[in-house]
């Protein structure tokens, strides 16, 4: 039996995690579901989407989408996924990191402006 096209394949991955996020048979073809008060629609074959009022008061598009990540033979699925996780946590800290310094030359300076100001009113 010959390979299946990663066209099908993509497809079908797809269909099984909107199936399973949505409680539809696989492969389905209903275009919409209602879920706790929200109706999602079908966008396309790679994307499902709903209307959320904000906090603001305003209507936002909301997308759920789906993304097949292509097959690396430098390392596993379970590899690629720890790695997007890992590249993200650490992205994560180093802006928690530069916040950080910022608060503490934030606190700094105003140590600085406040001990000239008190100089100054000293003489």
């Amino acid at each position: 039996m010959g390979k299946v096209s990663n066209t099908i394949v993509n497809k079908a991955l797809r269909d099984t995690i909107f199936s399973t996020l949505f409680d539809l048979p696989i492969g389905s073809s209903i275009g919409s579901v209602k879920i706790d008060g929200y109706t999602f629609r079908r966008i396309n074959d790679r994307q499902w989407g709903t209307i959320i009022t904000d906090q603001n008061g305003v209507h936002r598009y909301n997308r759920i989408g789906v993304i097949v990540a292509e097959e690396r033979e430098d390392m596993t699925a379970e590899e690629l996924m720890q790695s997007e996780i890992d590249a993200y946590n650490a992205k994560q800290d180093a802006k928690a990191e530069k916040a950080k310094k910022k608060e503490e030359k934030i606190a700094q300076d105003k140590a600085r402006r406040e001990a000239k100001a008190n100089e100054i009113s000293d003489n």
